[in-house]
């Protein structure tokens, strides 16, 4: 596959070495196979956190190998210690067939990525805002329901509460974006921005949801309540918008 085209210096610094070991490993395991190598998430925007973030990518394949991932997994452990996730694999067909059926996972990808070689599969993605729109308020409704059953699996441990709320997090800034875009917000805006565009557009305040996304909340029953109180909201106020 070759040497990666893009300069790494637009990469977090403490992760450029396992980006490049990540590059290494997949141009040897997968070889012509490979179609491109994309980054995609906080390891391109400041703020990268060592201690929670981890680097985001897809592979994109000609065709899904089950023997070439079995090889690229004998790396994994290796990479884990360097903070590089696993790669999301797809083939050009699952993401041009996909934009209907997972538009906020693509759009997280499309908004902010960086294409280490090969091709770039997301920089011309269109999606549509009827599915959009579906998207986002399934994620609502399905944010509430971990919510939900969150409670029910901590049976009174709190330190499970906030490792679910930090989960939480994730999902919940990926609906936001999708929605912002629904709402004409096309570029990519930083964690912080997008819950300040929406409060404006929700015309309400969302504390206990900018401290799950940014993981600074306060450990606790009384933030879980209030974030549930505030999904709860959101999921209403995209209902109807």
């Amino acid at each position: 596959m070759g040497e990666p085209t893009v300069n790494l210096g637009k990469i977090a610094e403490s992760v450029r070495p396992g980006v490049r070991r990540l590059v290494e490993t997949i141009s040897q395991v997968a070889g012509q196979g490979g179609r491109g190598l994309t980054v995609y998430g906080p390891a391109i925007a400041d703020g990268f956190d060592e201690a929670r973030d981890t680097v985001s990518s897809v592979l994109v394949l000609d065709a899904v190998d089950l023997g070439l991932l079995r090889r690229l997994a004998s790396e994994g452990v290796r990479l884990g210690r360097e903070r590089i996730a696993a790669p999301l694999i797809m083939t050009p067909t699952y993401i041009a067939e996909s934009c209907d059926t997972f538009p906020l996972e693509l759009l997280e990808i499309h908004q902010n990525h960086l294409t280490l070689f090969g091709e770039d599969f997301f920089g011309e993605l269109s999606f549509q805002s009827t599915h959009m729109r579906l998207q986002c308020e399934r994620e609502f409704k399905r944010i509430l329901i971990r919510l939900r059953q969150g409670i029910l699996a901590a049976a009174g441990r709190e330190r499970m509460l906030a490792d679910l709320e930090t989960d939480i997090g994730v999902h919940l800034l990926r609906t936001l974006r999708g929605f912002l875009w629904i709402k004409d917000q096309r570029e990519f805006l930083p964690a912080s921005a997008v819950v300040a565009a929406v409060e404006k557009l929700a015309d309400r305040q969302l504390p206990s949801s900018r401290q799950a996304i940014l993981a600074t909340f306060d450990r606790g029953w009384s933030a879980y309540e209030s974030l549930y109180g505030e999904v709860e909201a959101l999921a209403r106020w995209a209902n109807d918008a």
